[in-house]
């Protein structure tokens, strides 16, 4: 079977918008239901399952400032958030805000501290808390410790094929520091 007519088979479900039938049709973003008299009407629905904003945990005795009603963990696009259990009726959300710190001062601005954050890609970074005044940021895991070459106040470890390494957080510097122990 053709992808033409794979595509053009008729569903047994009729328009909502004018009753004619509808029929599977593929676009950019995946499969769709479309009207079968397309352009004089355009009703379209997604055939690819939504699971943006799906709830993980209700919130009970955490009343929602908007309508009273119950908050509710969320697993949204770009992570975890917490929202309105009568979702789309009330909208209101709030972010997570409480990151976790590594009490390791910020080595660019000197009054922030890094905290642990985490990319819409699921990639774990540290950067400073005072965003977005200070925009330090750091993609391996910060140590509290001076380097020997250069006195810059922070180093960070990474992985290797040999095992853990420790680097300078200076971009000018960036060479492997060896601890003493290795020595």
């Amino acid at each position: 079977m053709s992808k033409i007519e794979l595509f053009s088979i008729a569903q047994q479900e009729l328009c909502p918008q004018c009753g004619a039938e509808l029929v599977i049709r593929s676009g950019k973003h995946g499969p769709f239901l479309g009207c079968s008299t397309y352009p004089q009407c355009n009703y379209i629905r997604s055939l690819i399952p939504s699971s943006d904003g799906h709830i993980v945990k209700v919130l009970e005795n955490h009343p929602c400032p908007k309508c009273s009603a119950d908050k509710a963990l969320r697993q949204g696009r770009y992570g975890m958030f917490i929202g309105c259990t009568q979702f789309p009726e009330c909208d209101y959300s709030e972010a997570i805000t409480q990151a976790d710190s590594t009490q390791i001062p910020c080595p660019e601005c000197q009054h922030g501290t890094l905290v642990k954050r985490q990319s819409r890609f699921g990639k774990t970074f540290y950067a400073c808390s005072d965003y977005p005044k200070c925009r330090y940021a750091l993609n391996h895991l910060p140590i509290n410790d001076v380097c020997p070459h250069c006195g810059f106040k922070l180093l960070y470890t990474k992985k290797s094929a040999k095992g853990l390494k420790t680097f300078c957080a200076n971009k000018q510097c960036g060479i492997e520091v060896i601890s003493i122990s290795e020595e």
